[in-house]
């Protein structure tokens, strides 16, 4: 069985007829709504396509991009309740990377009454980096479907690993400097991530102090799971935890003053909001976090 458990967003243990030698060449991604933004250091127009991965002896299926988590959009559904402010007849916005003191948030949802925003979440996805590579494993997958690969390809004996430790250290960091802005401001920041990586967190970080979720709290965090629903990977919400500025501080031992005042972000997201950032959960979410090709 192929360790590649989602090749461009479509499940390689799938019931569904799948035509893959179709799939490799339009190399669409279904949670993009767009060409895959993934592609390979060595040939940057060779597009690779791995959403999901097994890894470890018990072989959990690992997310490794980070636009496979907007399947559905029911992360930024699983946010709605955190726009405080929000009103029926306002509506709701997807707006891409705003750049505040800290760094860049990858989305925020806004709610909008006659395209003035009255509140906004942000929102940061985060799925594990690996190390080596995952190559050889795709090509072996499309041998198995009768696709001719190179057979240095599917001969080659490197692997792949989990990066946990600089992906947990890395995203906590990030979050120290970015949640003082957010909760400066009595708004909330919402980290979206996997099972196993929280699980890896909360084992290796001082996590004791994060609890089950609050509202009041301005920092978030949104796990879920991958569920097998006869053959195909659904994006589930599973757990739901909490803390302040204080408590993502206390985690990592770090201090940090990021301020900015709440007209500014507003009209950063102001500027950006259109009839195709309305947050429709029957189209995709067309522009994207930056990534990095891998």
């Amino acid at each position: 069985m192929s360790k590649v458990k989602e090749l461009f967003g479509i499940s390689t243990t799938t019931k569904k007829r799948t035509r893959w030698a179709a799939v490799v060449k339009q190399s669409r991604c279904p949670f993009l709504g767009r060409t895959c933004l993934k592609n390979r250091k060595s040939s940057p127009e060779i597009l690779i396509g791995t959403c999901t991965v097994s890894y470890g002896a018990d072989k959990l299926p690992v997310i490794i991009c980070p636009h496979r988590l907007l399947e559905r959009r029911q992360i930024f559904t699983d946010c709605i309740h955190l726009l405080t402010l929000h009103e029926p007849g306002n509506e709701l916005h997807i707006v891409p990377e705003i750049t505040i003191p800290g760094g860049s948030v990858d989305y925020f949802l806004a709610s909008v009454r006659q395209r003035k925003v009255k509140d906004f979440v942000g929102v940061e996805l985060q799925t594990l980096d690996t190390t080596g590579t995952v190559w050889p494993e795709r090509q072996r997958f499309l041998k198995e479907v009768r696709i001719n690969v190179p057979t240095e390809d599917v001969d080659c004996e490197d692997s792949y690993g989990m990066n946990w430790k600089m992906t947990a250290k890395t995203i906590l960091v990030q979050l120290h400097h970015k949640v003082e802005t957010f909760e400066g401001l009595n708004k909330k920041l919402v980290l979206v991530v996997q099972e196993p990586l929280i699980d890896y967190m909360v084992r290796n970080f001082s996590f004791d102090h994060i609890k089950e979720a609050r509202l009041g709290d301005s920092m978030h965090i949104h796990s879920y799971r991958l569920d097998d629903f006869d053959g195909d990977w659904r994006l589930e919400l599973a757990v739901r935890l909490s803390t302040d500025a204080a408590g993502v501080s206390r985690s990592l031992g770090l201090q940090g003053n990021a301020k900015v005042e709440l007209e500014t972000i507003i009209a950063l997201l102001e500027e950006k909001i259109s009839n195709s950032t309305m947050l429709n959960v029957a189209t995709p979410v067309n522009v994207t976090p930056t990534t990095q090709p891998s």
